[in-house]
């Protein structure tokens, strides 16, 4: 019996570690993010606007790892922006995946134009909508960024924990693309940016 209590604590403090350090890569990565905001030149926030940024608490069940379908010869095709403009994409990949019990899927989108870009030539870029937006979070959808070299045995984990807003969702002059209707996940993601707290500038 005292071998079963002793087993059950070393799997209770091994999960509590767990969490513990996934909170603290996420808090690290939100930290970053707020950092780039400062760095960026043509950011759309300043200093005293990084207070008004909201986050739904870690929440380890919102990292995924996702089945992916690469895509072969698929023709470029251009997402609107939120501006009434586009810009040129292609899809790259499917992702299949289970979130909260239910069997979603994703498409994976590579840039044209960023690919030629030495430093951004594995970039992918997951537009989606769920849920919470125009509630919780923002209206217009939420982004993920991800990395071709992610791809490990068909396999890729797709952490919802970092999904971000536009620039959009801040200030106006930014050419964000829309989700396209594909990406639209009818599940309510809790994980990632919240809605803005600040006013939105024009």
């Amino acid at each position: 019996m005292k071998k079963a209590f002793l087993i059950l604590g070393l799997i209770t403090a091994a999960i509590s570690v767990h969490a513990q350090t996934f909170k603290q890569q996420i808090a690290a990565h939100r930290q970053k993010y707020m950092d780039d905001f400062l760095a960026e030149q043509r950011s759309p926030l300043k200093k005293d606007d990084l207070p008004n940024l909201r986050f739904f608490d870690a929440d380890s069940t919102y990292s995924v790892v996702a089945k992916v379908e690469l895509l072969q010869n698929e023709p470029t095709l251009k997402l609107t922006t939120f501006d009434g403009h586009s810009q040129e994409y292609v899809r790259y990949a499917k992702l299949t995946f289970s979130l909260k019990g239910k069997a979603l899927q994703l498409t994976l989108y590579k840039s044209p134009a960023l690919s030629a870009i030495p430093q951004y030539k594995d970039y992918l870029f997951l537009p989606f909508t769920d849920a919470t937006n125009g509630g919780l979070t923002y209206p217009g959808g939420r982004y993920m960024d991800m990395n071709a070299n992610d791809i490990k045995d068909g396999s890729l984990t797709v952490d919802f924990n970092k999904a971000y807003n536009p620039y959009c969702a801040y200030s106006d002059g930014y050419q964000c693309p829309v989700p396209p209707k594909e990406n639209k996940l009818a599940v309510s993601v809790e994980a990632g940016e919240k809605l803005f707290a600040g006013e939105k500038k024009h």
